[in-house]
């Protein structure tokens, strides 16, 4: 049985490469609008950075970390910016064109 950061993970996964989702999208879409927090925390702990790029999950207003657990403050911003990601002029990922919006027939 999957448990809460199990499936925070098996959608973080399905994020394509230059887009985001918010904290709460992938609450949400792991099954509970109220984990927000709890992506954060699992997030935070990811056990394959490599395959869990939790480098594309920003705030709701499309922030990055100030405390990006995988290589310092503004190692997500470089690691958004080399998959294509534009960012406004006050450091916040251009939502308008980047976040993502999964598709539930692809990603169930």
């Amino acid at each position: 049985m999957e448990n809460s950061f199990d499936r925070i993970y098996t959608v973080v996964k399905t994020i394509p490469k230059g887009k985001v989702a918010t904290y709460g999208q992938i609450a949400a879409y792991a099954g509970n609008p109220r984990w927000s927090q709890v992506v954060g925390f699992a997030l935070h702990v990811n056990p394959q950075p490599g395959s869990i790029p939790c480098h594309r999950v920003v705030n709701r207003f499309g922030e990055v970390s100030s405390a990006f657990a995988f290589g310092g403050e503004n190692m997500q911003r470089q690691l958004l910016s080399e998959e294509g990601v534009e960012f406004l002029t006050d450091g916040r990922v251009d939502l308008a064109k980047h976040l993502w919006i999964r598709d539930f027939e692809v990603c169930k």
